[in-house]
């Protein structure tokens, strides 16, 4: 397969520009081929160029690396993917007992957002963990995805037992080594040796550079070139060659759970997500740290990855305009048409899904008006809420209990789903299960 792509640069400049990307670099594999180019700055009060060989924060895609960490424990009979993360961590006082297969699939049940600084030591990890006796029950463990932050905490503690190493140890000793990554940190103390993207919001640098390293392994730290998380996924689509025995890495891509319908047709394995596009099953994660946004999708059948990492401004445009594009055309799969509200509306019971939903991050209060619409007033709480005050968004009913946001943002209305049996429903799900509260 030829990966030409003679146009990359100028496309990539173009729409960073139109949609207000700060910088970003995006980047295709096909077979032996890559294809990469680069935009923008990576810091707006230096000027400083984004470049090819410029590190980003992958964010969550870090998930897909502990979930590889993971199976190689399975590959090496020290771990059971049937076996209860409290067989291993015996002071893990979760609600419920809980998988190792229901943490990496996002089923584990329990409230998943758990944004505790617990120090920038070995320990923090170990400390984070030992907090979990806290969380609420959202669901019993295997019923309902909702992705959950701290399942990966906890698997990244996993980790660290059976390694008997800290997490990042553990992580470039059988994985950043391995694969002979040389542009990749786990820590901004090593991100600062390269030449590293800073956040930004509004066009501004945001004043932190990363996350706390008590949720490491869910993605607060992970920083690296676009090539050698091309390198990454490349392994993958190899079948773990070099790093994870082939039936694992296979595996990983097999559907554990159907997600709700939240406009997108999707399924999650053990550690990536499972989207359905016409022409095959596009396999990635998606990751986000203060102002920073990655993309990782493979296309297994094809041999194919993509990669994209911005530092600044809304990249669902870059997406849908240039990474999907070029996905059609070289693994000839093509995205499902995002949803869109149905004109004219249809109709719904407000008593069915008007309440207060609420998790620990962030509250939403649904409630109908005099005109039978239906609105969402968003409270971030906790830990998000020095991120930004309450904001009040239209629904508009997509099909049986799933909603699209009247207004669109990079051009999608994103959806959120009502779950629960009965006259009134028990969950708004907005890719993690919010409980309600009151009618």
């Amino acid at each position: 397969m030829s990966l030409d792509l003679p146009d990359l640069r100028t496309n990539l400049e173009t729409l960073a520009e139109a949609h207000g990307i700060t910088g970003a670099v995006v980047a295709f594999a096909a077979g032996d081929e890559v294809a990469e180019a680069a935009t923008g700055v990576l810091n707006s009060r230096t000027g400083q160029p984004a470049t090819t060989g410029s590190l980003f924060q992958i964010g969550s895609v870090a998930k897909a690396w502990t979930a590889t960490l993971v199976m190689q424990l399975v590959g090496e009979g020290r771990l059971d993917l049937d076996q209860s993360a409290q067989s291993v961590l015996p002071g893990l006082a979760l609600p419920d007992p809980v998988t190792i297969r229901q943490l990496l699939a996002h089923t584990g049940g329990f409230e998943g957002d758990v944004f505790v600084d617990t120090g920038r030591g070995d320990d923090a990890i170990e400390k984070l963990v030992a907090l979990l006796g806290e969380v609420p029950r959202l669901s019993p463990p295997g019923a309902v995805w909702s992705y959950n932050n701290a399942g990966y905490v906890v698997l990244g503690r996993v980790v660290e037992v059976l390694r008997g190493v800290p997490y990042n140890q553990a992580l470039r000793t059988h994985l950043i080594g391995p694969l002979g990554l040389t542009r990749t940190a786990t820590s901004a103390d090593e991100a600062i040796l390269y030449s590293t993207a800073v956040g930004h919001a509004g066009g501004e640098p945001v004043p932190t550079w990363s996350l706390m390293r008590s949720n490491d392994p869910a993605g607060s730290s992970l920083a690296m070139t676009a090539r050698d998380l091309l390198t990454f996924a490349r392994t993958h689509l190899s079948d773990g060659a070099g790093v994870l025995p082939a039936r694992l890495a296979r595996m990983m891509r097999e559907p554990q759970v159907t997600l709700p319908d939240l406009g997108r047709p999707s399924r999650w394995g053990l550690g990536w997500e499972l989207q359905e596009w016409t022409g095959g099953t596009v396999v990635g994660h998606d990751g986000s740290t203060p102002g920073q946004a990655a993309v990782l999708k493979l296309v297994p059948e094809a041999g194919v990855a993509a990669v994209l990492l911005t530092n600044g401004g809304d990249p669902d445009p870059l997406v849908a305009e240039l990474v999907a594009p070029v996905l059609s055309r070289i693994a000839g799969v093509v995205p499902p048409a995002p949803p869109t509200p149905p004109d004219p509306p249809l109709p719904f019971v407000v008593e069915r899904y008007a309440g207060r939903y609420v998790s620990d991050v962030m509250a939403w209060e649904v409630a109908g008006d005099d005109e039978g619409r239906l609105w969402v007033t968003v409270t971030p709480l906790g830990a998000m809420a020095a991120h930004g005050g309450s904001q009040t968004f239209e629904l508009v009913r997509l099909r049986q209990d799933t909603f699209v946001f009247a207004q669109a943002r990079g051009g999608v209305h994103s959806a959120v789903a009502f779950l629960g049996e009965g006259e009134r429903a028990r969950y708004l799900h907005t890719g993690r299960l919010n409980v309600r509260h009151s009618l």
